[in-house]
C-alpha cells in the first residue's frame, strides 16, 4: 500500500506488516505522531523506548545514517529509525555554500538500499509541506521540493497522509471518548465542541477532560460548552465577520468584547480580522471568475488553511466584493491610526466596526 491515511495504515500493518520506509506528513500534527507511534509499536513492541533510533532532520550526516541504516538489531526485531522534519526545501539552517539538492541526492543515497530488518521513518510535525488538491481526483499533491523523497516512499515503501478532519468527523470521535469516560453529548454539541476549538485535535483532547470533570457523568450540554469553553479567537472573528454581514450591531460588539482587546494584543486581533476579510474577497473574487473552492486554495496557498477558504466560499455571498472592498479599506485605514499614534485600540475597532455597518451593497457609506 504505496499511499494511505492514517486509518489505512492500520489495516495494512495488520495485514501487509511493515514497509521499509515511511514518509508520513498532513495538516493534523496528532494524526502524523499517532502514525508514528503506530509504525515505532508494531516494529519494536515494548522495546521502543531503548531501541528507537531518533534523529532531528536538519542535524543529518549522511555517512552515520548509512551505517546506521546498515546496522542489524540488537535489542529487537527491527532497526527502526525515525527521523523528524528533514525538510527537502531547507535541509539545515545554514545553506551558505551548499544547495538543497545535494542534501537531499546524498540522503537518497543513503537510504537506497534498506535491508529488510531495518525501517527509516521519515515525519513532518514542525513544517509545511506545500501541496495542492488535485481537482479531478482529489488527491493531495505535494508541491515543493519534498515531493523527492514522498515519491521514493510510494515507490519502495509507504505515504501516509494526516488530513485535518471535518466537524463532522471528529463530533463522532468525541462522541465515542465522552463515552468512554462515562459521560454523553449530543452528536451536535460534539460538533460544535469541534468547531470552537477549530477541530484540533489536542485543543479537543484537553476540553473533553474538563468537561468530563464538570458533567460528572450527566450529558454534557450547549450550557456547559458556552461556560466552560473558550472559543478560540479565529471563532470569535468568523462570529463577528457574520454579524456585520447581518448588520447585526449587538452581535458585533458582543464578539469584540469576547477578543478581549488591549494594547499588547491589538496587533494581532486586527490581523486576524483583516485576514478573515482577505479570505471573503479572495473567495468572492473566485467564485465570480467561476473558480471552485479548492483551485483557489490552492493558488492562493493555504495549505493547511484551507478550511478557511472552505468558510470563505460560504460566507462571502453575504457581502459581496464591493462591500469587501470597502471594509478591508477600513481595516487598512485602521491599522495606520493604531500604528502613527496613541489610540485606545478597542475604541479604533470599535470604530472600524460602525464604520463597516453602515456601509451598503455597492460598498458605499448609507
Amino acid at each position: 500500500m504505496p499511499k494511505t491515511d492514517v486509518k489505512g495504515l492500520t489495516a495494512a500493518l495488520k495485514k501487509d506488516g511493515l514497509s521499509r520506509v515511511y514518509y508520513i506528513f498532513g495538516a493534523d500534527v496528532t494524526g502524523v505522531e499517532k502514525a508514528t507511534s503506530l509504525i515505532i509499536r508494531t516494529a519494536l513492541g515494548e522495546s521502543a523506548d531503548i531501541a528507537l533510533t531518533k534523529l532531528k532532520g536538519s542535524e543529518l550526516d549522511m555517512s552515520e545514517l548509512t551505517d546506521m541504516v546498515q546496522t542489524a538489531p540488537m535489542m529487537s526485531e527491527y532497526n527502526c529509525i525515525l527521523i523528524n522534519d528533514y525538510n527537502c526545501e531547507k535541509p539545515v539552517e545554514d545553506m551558505r555554500g551548499r544547495t538543497a539538492d545535494s542534501f537531499n541526492k546524498a540522503l537518497l543515497e543513503a537510504i537506497k538500499d534498506i535491508p529488510d530488518y531495518t525501517v527509516v521513518i521519515f515525519n513532518v510535525t514542525g513544517f509545511e509541506v506545500g501541496t495542492r488538491r488535485d481537482f479531478r481526483s482529489g488527491e493531495t499533491i505535494i508541491t515543493d521540493k519534498n515531493k523527492k523523497l514522498a515519491d521514493y516512499a510510494v515507490k519502495n515503501g509507504t505515504l501516509v497522509e494526516s488530513a485535518m478532519k471535518t466537524s463532522v468527523e471528529l463530533s463522532r470521535l468525541i462522541a465515542d471518548k465522552v463515552a468512554a469516560r462515562g459521560g454523553m453529548i449530543s452528536v451536535d454539541n460534539a460538533k460544535e465542541l469541534a468547531e470552537m476549538c477549530l477541530c484540533d485535535e489536542l485543543t479537543i483532547a484537553g476540553e473533553i477532560e474538563k468537561l468530563c470533570a464538570y458533567a460528572d457523568g450527566r450529558e454534557i450540554t450547549r450550557d456547559m460548552l458556552a461556560e466552560l469553553v473558550h472559543a478560540q479567537n479565529d471563532t470569535t472573528i468568523y462570529t463577528l465577520a457574520n454579524a456585520v454581514a447581518a448588520k447585526n450591531a449587538k452581535a458585533a460588539f458582543e464578539a469584540i468584547e469576547e477578543l478581549n482587546l488591549d494594547s499588547d494584543n491589538r496587533g494581532a486581533v486586527l490581523h486576524a480580522i483583516t485576514s478573515v476579510f482577505l479570505d471573503m474577497y479572495r473567495a468572492e473574487c473566485a467564485k465570480r471568475a467561476g473558480v471552485p473552492m479548492d483551485t483557489a486554495a490552492d493558488d492562493f496557498k493555504y495549505g493547511s488553511r484551507r478550511f478557511a477558504m472552505k468558510n470563505a466560499y460560504r460566507d462571502s455571498g453575504k457581502f459581496g466584493a464591493e462591500r469587501l472592498r470597502a471594509c478591508l479599506m477600513i481595516l487598512r485605514d485602521t491599522t495606520v491610526k493604531l500604528n502613527s499614534a496613541p489610540v485606545d485600540p478597542r475604541v479604533a475597532i470599535e470604530q472600524a466596526i460602525v464604520r463597516m455597518l453602515s456601509l451598503d451593497s455597492h460598498g458605499r457609506k448609507r
